[in-house]
């Protein structure tokens, strides 16, 4: 299958574009680094361009049955108005733009593989969330599914759109767990206001191997919560880290007022959380390779 992946460079990205590589399929990435085009590994063709503004890249999608899109602005940040902006729009402009290119093919049969996030369902307590379950009203939330809603727009055009909804992911070289670990080997780990809000994460080697699963089995589309089927509070999440690592907790939990001062609104991120099921997958007969916290920590902990 000939796929084109936006973001396919980042954390994520690079992940899922060596898995598809492995299984035979033709991987166009774009960027907007020229430097990165003129050199790109093998099985991987680099198309120059900003997703974010119309291009002659759009052409390339006439050419895919598939386009994995991860473009989005980072949410891992203090969020100012502007900074909110960002994360929006980046979001909604690359997601319209890829869909724009399909309107102009007219009727297709692509696949679409659009990110989203867990944070869509916003704070929910102790409600376990599965892909039927409403969407909250917090910023996260809005944006989640305002950008879900454009990539909906695709399926009146023939496209099969599905819409990944991912938790934290762990991983080796990059995301949470890298941060995280620095934070507890200098012995700062501690858990995060009451440490009652649940932690929806995923391995990701289970992620990436969603993604795989998800061009194969066509049968599944619309949203589909890519997380590990067993959540945990964050009392668990930072006890199971701090013992994996041999490291202590020394300090007392961080009040729920300190890490707004520090972080504004996206300390409501920290504070609350979601408590997701992966319900599709795990009917669809998907196999979580890694699905509890301590087993996943063990493999990306290993030295």
């Amino acid at each position: 299958m000939d796929i084109l992946v936006t973001g396919g460079t980042g954390f994520i990205g690079s992940s899922v574009v060596r898995a598809l590589i492995k299984k035979g399929h033709l991987v166009t990435i774009l960027t907007r680094s020229a430097d990165k085009a003129k050199s790109p590994p093998e099985g991987v063709r680099f198309v120059k361009g900003d997703p974010t503004r119309p291009g002659s890249w759009q052409d390339e999608i006439t050419k895919q049955q598939g386009i994995i899109n991860f473009a989005g602005a980072s949410i891992f940040r203090k969020w100012s108005k502007a900074a909110k902006r960002m994360i929006l729009e980046s979001r909604l402009t690359t997601t319209q733009n890829i869909v724009n290119a399909l309107v102009k093919m007219g009727k297709n049969q692509i696949h679409l593989l659009n990110a989203s996030a867990v944070g869509y369902y916003g704070f929910c307590g102790d409600d376990v969330l599965d892909e039927k379950s409403p969407g909250g009203e917090d910023f996260l939330a809005t944006v989640s599914s305002r950008w879900e809603q454009t990539a909906l727009e695709a399926e009146r055009l023939g496209t099969r759109v599905v819409l990944c909804r991912a938790g934290i992911v762990l991983g080796k070289g990059g995301g949470a767990l890298v941060q995280l670990r620095k934070i507890f080997e200098g012995y700062l780990g501690a858990q995060l206001g009451s440490g009652e809000q649940w932690i929806s994460w995923i391995h990701l080697e289970d992620l990436t191997r969603i993604f795989c699963f998800l061009l194969e089995n066509a049968n599944l589309s619309g949203p589909v919560n890519c997380t590990s089927p067993h959540p945990v509070r964050n009392r668990e999440f930072t006890q199971t880290l701090a013992q994996k690592l041999g490291k202590p907790l020394l300090l007392p939990r961080v009040p729920g007022f300190m890490l707004k001062l520090a972080l504004g609104e996206f300390a409501k991120t920290l504070i609350h959380g979601q408590r997701v099921k992966p319900q599709k997958l795990l009917e669809s007969g998907f196999e979580f390779s890694y699905p509890s916290l301590g087993g996943a920590l063990n493999n990306l902990l290993n030295k």
